[in-house]
């Protein structure tokens, strides 16, 4: 309990000092996202290196832990910090996405072979598939963030209920790894909240999104395949929605998937008129209730198959109303940029999205 309790007032409070250090920082060597008009919706240039504050504040007091360690967490720790390096070289000079796309497979590849990976159909198909699914939620992640606070308030209830996941499956490293993220995003959260004064960057984008899904699966779920399968979408229930929106809507718009846009969930929302703030506590709240249900999920609380299909049509219902909505930004009659958001990454740039 004492560890527990260390670890997240130290990842809290690491992250929101470094975060105000961070800050000024960046404006001085003018590393900040600037407006767009037809990538992004944010209003005034922002400094985005609150990422590293992140990534510092969950692996200093997760790593202090070394009784906890075993190979599995070992690799996952080394994996996340090479992409939270990753993403800050994006940040500061934008990446080829094809050797972004790399790097990310072969940390990927790491977990799976320190024996982390998804077991579906057995052989060797699950390797490969558990590789694909740790690169995409990853670059899912780095496209959630697209408003003030978006992607750390899903990350903080995501990594917070995959926590408690790990100390009821006995893993006790993961359980005290995901705890230090979710207090983390806490920490930086304080400073992303509407109207954030700093974003994350791709370092800490990157750096959620490969912790979330590389540790995902390694949390032991029983139940069997489909179980496993209803616990993974569920607890990445906002993200997967999320990037399949963006997908379908840029592929029917004849529009590239590896350039930013104004067409995620939370910029069609606020089309409608919902604030920016309003918009965050909707995807905590739906964040919220499907990690529930994951977690119950992966407690055979309850059924797996029956859960799994349910999400499937929630996810398929919800999509295809949000297609519905106006997806990018208008400028008014003065040539203005509404102030809806923040950043939004893209899969290959630095803040496409």
């Amino acid at each position: 309990m004492m560890s527990t309790v260390g670890v997240a007032i130290t990842a809290l409070v690491l992250a929101d000092v470094l975060t105000n250090v961070l800050r000024p920082l960046a404006l001085r060597r003018g590393l900040t996202d600037r407006p767009d008009l037809h990538k992004k919706a944010h209003a005034r240039p922002t400094p985005y290196l609150g990422g590293i504050a992140i990534a510092v504040a969950t692996l200093v007091p997760a790593s202090a832990l070394v009784p906890h360690w075993d190979e599995h967490i070992g690799v996952v720790i080394v994996a996340s910090a090479a992409m939270a390096l990753l993403g800050l070289v994006d940040d500061i000079k934008p990446l080829n996405p094809s050797s972004r796309l790399l790097a990310e497979g072969l940390a990927a590849t790491a977990v799976v072979l320190s024996g982390g990976h998804i077991i579906v159909f057995g052989g060797w198909l699950d390797p490969v598939l558990t590789v694909l699914w740790i690169v995409v939620l990853t670059n899912s992640f780095n496209l959630l963030d697209n408003m003030d606070g978006a992607a750390s308030t899903v990350a903080l209830v995501t990594a917070g209920f995959l926590a408690g996941a790990a100390y009821l499956a006995g893993q006790a490293g993961f359980m005290l790894l995901l705890l230090a993220l979710s207090a983390g995003c806490v920490g930086f959260l304080i400073h992303n909240w509407a109207p954030a004064r700093i974003f994350m960057g791709d370092a800490g984008s990157l750096f959620i999104g490969f912790v979330i899904s590389a540790t995902s699966v390694q949390v032991n779920v029983p139940g069997g395949p489909v179980a496993r399968i209803a616990e993974l979408l569920l607890v990445t229930f906002v993200a997967t929605v999320d990037t399949s929106l963006v997908l379908i809507s840029r592929h029917r718009a004849g529009r590239s998937l590896f350039t930013g846009g104004t067409d995620h969930v939370s910029h069609r929302l606020n089309r409608l008129g919902w604030s920016v703030s309003r918009v965050t506590l909707m995807l905590f709240a739906a964040t919220a209730a499907s990690c529930l249900c994951g977690v119950l999920v992966a407690q055979q609380r309850l059924p797996g198959i029956g859960t799994l299909a349910g999400a499937v049509t929630i996810a398929v219902t919800l999509i295809w109303l949000l297609l519905k909505l106006p997806a990018y930004v208008i400028a008014n009659e003065s040539g203005d940029i509404p102030p809806a958001a923040n950043s939004a990454m893209s899969i290959p740039s630095k803040h496409g999205d």
